[in-house]
């Protein structure tokens, strides 16, 4: 069994993780219109937060929605079909973010959450339990049990502070300037169960089209999940966010400015590094119209190739999983 395992996060993870099922389906049939190869995803949890008493998990939870058929095409989050009587009625009342609104059908998912985890459950039982409603075709893990949540240290009015990253995303849309990232307790978290398996015994692992510092780079900073990466026999090969110089979705620009890292596909790759030379990637797949930067790529010891990395739709996003899946066997 030909097994694949993503570290992914928002939009562009679960673009590329529906465009992996597609293409694994096509090479790995299984009979009954789905594929015998076995998909996991590793999903930032970074982004979590407490909200009017509920565990809002917005990764886990896109990826979830856009897995099952159920998302919002047109906003890129939430629910299909939604209403927001509810956070008509919480903003009435002075609870919660005003500026940060959630869908009727998915408050459903954050309360039957919470009441798992104040049950007991522990996150990955959560999302499997979320996960059984649909058939997805793709196993998806958090990427720790413990909380981690992201906080930014901005500049504002002359004067420096911490809030969520869901305040500076959302309320602000990285319009403030970020000068650090931190995730509370990251360097003492612990992959989930079954995270460092699901590296250890993949035949492919790819770093999917997200974000690398709040996304990829949140889940990499737990120390023995990106252990896990540099030590796994299959190859490592990343997807590029970044197209002509700017991020194909979302302000990744201000979160790669606030660790002085270019916006630019080399730039990222490098960030990454080279796992011969101790970092993280074996190979790095960019757009065409990055090409001329794949040299220095190469002269930093990962395989570069490009092809066009626009996920307009799911036959694009499915060539794009493909690509990334013969860049690995090419590295065999």
């Amino acid at each position: 069994m030909t097994r694949i395992t993503v570290l992914a996060g928002g939009v562009g993870g679960a673009k590329f993780l529906r465009g992996l099922r597609t293409e694994a389906a096509r090479r790995w049939p299984d009979g009954a219109g789905g594929t015998s190869a076995e998909l996991t995803a590793v999903v930032n949890t970074g982004d979590d937060a407490w909200l009017a008493g509920l565990r809002i998990t917005p990764d886990l939870d896109s990826i979830l929605y856009a897995l099952a058929g159920v998302n919002d095409e047109q906003r890129g989050w939430g629910r299909a079909g939604e209403s927001e009587r509810v956070s008509a009625e919480l903003r009435a009342y002075g609870v919660g973010w005003p500026w940060f609104t959630l869908g009727d059908l998915d408050l459903g998912t954050h309360i039957a959450r919470t009441s798992w985890l104040r049950e007991g459950a522990p996150l990955g039982e959560v999302v499997t339990r979320l996960s059984s409603r649909w058939p997805l075709g793709v196993r998806l893990l958090p990427m720790t049990e413990q909380e981690v949540e992201t906080q930014v240290e901005v500049e504002d009015g002359g004067r420096t502070r911490l809030m969520h990253f869901q305040e500076w995303w959302t309320r602000y849309r990285a319009s403030l300037p970020a000068l650090r990232f931190v995730q509370p307790g990251v360097d003492r978290a612990e992959a989930a169960p079954g995270v460092i398996e699901a590296i250890a015994s993949a035949d492919v692992v790819v770093f999917a089209p997200s974000n690398p510092v709040v996304s990829i780079g949140t889940i990499l900073a737990i120390p023995s999940l990106a252990r896990a990466v540099r030590d796994t026999r299959a190859p490592v090969v990343g997807v590029s966010p970044i197209v002509g110089g700017a991020p194909v979705r979302g302000m990744a620009d201000a979160c790669l400015a606030a660790i002085g890292v270019e916006t630019g596909a080399a730039a990222v790759a490098l960030h990454y590094g080279s796992r011969a030379s101790g970092g993280l990637l074996d190979g790095w797949l960019m757009d065409t119209v990055d090409e001329s930067e794949a040299e220095s790529i190469r002269g930093a010891g990962i395989a570069a190739a490009a092809r066009p990395l626009l996920m307009t739709d799911l036959p694009a996003s499915a060539a794009i999983a493909g690509a990334a899946l013969d860049l690995a066997d090419s590295l065999r």
